[in-house]
């Protein structure tokens, strides 16, 4: 790791609370005290690996706002 990631407020957290939608609340309220939020939220909008990051919180977003944001990026409407 390293980078932004060493700053994240998730890091030491057991990343599965960021994929089980049973907790997504928890999930979101650890990323909204989070300092590196927005790098994240690029992570999340700009890398695919494994199915990941499109499951999952990422940058307090879940995976139909992330959808949503980039279909609006895609049409012009976002920058």
């Amino acid at each position: 790791m390293g980078g932004w990631r060493d700053l994240a407020a998730c890091r030491g957290y057991d990343t599965e609370l960021f994929f089980d939608h049973r907790r997504e609340k928890e999930a979101r309220e650890v990323c909204a005290r989070c300092p590196v939020r927005a790098e994240c939220l690029d992570y999340a909008m700009t890398t695919k690996w494994q199915g990941y990051p499109t499951a999952g919180i990422w940058g307090g977003t879940g995976k139909m706002q992330r959808r949503g944001m980039k279909r609006r990026r895609s049409n012009g409407k976002e920058s």
